[in-house]
Parts: C-alpha cells; structure tokens; sequence
C-alpha cells in the first residue's frame, strides 16, 4: 500500500512571530503539536537573513523533534553548511536559492554543478544525512542529480500547480515522466512548491513513487480556516491512495 510522507514546512510560523517579535507563535511547540496531529516530518528553510526560521530555532527543534526533520538550505553557505553538520537531521535538501530570494523559484543544474554538489554530497552523507537535492521536472537534471551521487530528489512543483486547474492532465504529465527516470535510476523521489488541497491528490495519484511531500505556505495559509489539527488531517487525508 502506498503511503506518501507529509512534511509540514513551518517557515511561515516562524514569518509570523518575526513579525511582531517576541515568541508568539512559538515555532517549538507548533511543531510539536504538527507533529501530535500526524504529520510524518517537519521540514525547515533557514535562509541567511533568517527572514523567517533562524538558525537558532533549528538547533532548538533538532532537540525536541520526534518525526523526521528535513533541513532545506543552500549549500553554498557555508553557515548552513555548518547548521546541518551540527544538527544531523534525518534528510537536507539541497536548494539552490540566491541571496535575498522570496521562495524557491527553479532547480539545480545538476550537470554545471556537478563537482560542487558531488562534493558537499559526500559532506552530508559521511555523516549519515540522507541527501536530496532540489530539481525541476527535467530527465537530465534527474540523471544527473543521480551521478552526483544524491539519495533522492524533490521535484519543483509549481508548473504543475500553475496549471493545474487550467488542463491538469497536462500539468502532470513531466511530472509522471520526471517521476518514472527517477525511479530507472534508481533515486528516492519528493516533491513540493505550490501543492496544496486543490492539487495534491491528484498529484499524488498520478506519482505511484512518491515518498515525501513538504508543504508549508498553503497548510499553514489553510489552518487560518480550519485550524491546525483540521488542516494536518485533510492533508493527510489527500495523500491517502485509497480515497
């Protein structure tokens, strides 16, 4: 039976109490009680200005975190490099974000980059990190995150959210392709960027190899409505294969 993996990205809590200062929401204990609610990961994206989750509040969860933790960072910063040795989180993911960059916005070239993602690989993995690295719905791409030697890649979702409700059997269909040369290759596959409860079963129905899901915008944006426990749940629920 397949079951994919929901990784909650709590960056936008983390948003919110920055906003005001202080500690409310306190970033620890929301991700304590995701965690309570179901949710199988949590996934963080330390950025250098810590517009959001900082540093500190990695080193804090990676202590207090039951489930699986996903670092995402770009590994061209040697702080965040540093931040994951030293906390050893179950999985990074490799995102090669630009400074001051809003969100994730494309993937890695995994061919131009391949000596430079070869070697931060082996860092990570040395370590006992599972490694995953950022790509779009791109074959070569795919392959060559493979030759690098990464465990898995997450595919960049936005086009197919972009276009979803527009033809969205078109929209996913680089993503089964994408999909199917991750799995002759032999890689782990996740995905994330813009999926949400509009798009997600759909998505998920249609990629029999997925095993990781990280969203954050929209579920936190949907716990404003449903709450959060709701909003875990009906998460949860889209990523159920047999409904």
């Amino acid at each position: 039976m397949k079951k994919t993996r929901l990784s909650v990205n709590i960056n936008k809590i983390a948003t919110l109490r920055n906003a005001r200062g202080g500690n409310t929401p306190n970033v620890l204990e929301f991700a304590k009680k995701i965690e309570q609610f179901g949710a199988n990961g949590i996934t963080v994206h330390p950025r250098p200005d810590e517009r959001h989750i900082t540093y500190n509040d990695v080193l804090e969860l990676s202590s207090v975190l039951t489930t699986e933790f996903n670092i995402e960072g770009n590994p061209k910063e040697k702080k965040f490099v540093d931040l994951v040795l030293r906390t050893k989180p179950h999985q990074v993911t490799l995102v090669p974000d630009t400074q001051g960059q809003l969100t994730s916005n494309h993937g890695w070239d995994t061919i131009k980059n391949s000596s430079f993602l070869t070697e931060i690989l082996q860092t990570f993995k040395k370590e006992g990190i599972r490694t995953s690295i950022f790509v779009d719905a791109n074959a070569q791409m795919i392959e060559g995150a493979k030759q690098c030697g990464s465990d898995r890649v997450e595919l960049y979702t936005e086009a197919y959210a972009s276009q979803y409700k527009i033809n969205r059997d078109k929209a996913i269909k680089p993503f089964v392709i994408a999909s199917k040369v991750a799995k002759e290759v032999g890689l782990g596959l996740n995905a994330g960027h813009d999926l949400d409860l509009d798009n997600l079963r759909f998505f998920n129905q249609n990629i029999p190899n997925l095993l990781e899901v990280s969203i954050g915008h929209a579920l936190v944006s949907d716990a404003l409505y449903f709450g959060m426990e709701n909003t875990v749940q009906l998460y949860l629920r889209a990523l159920d294969a047999h409904l």
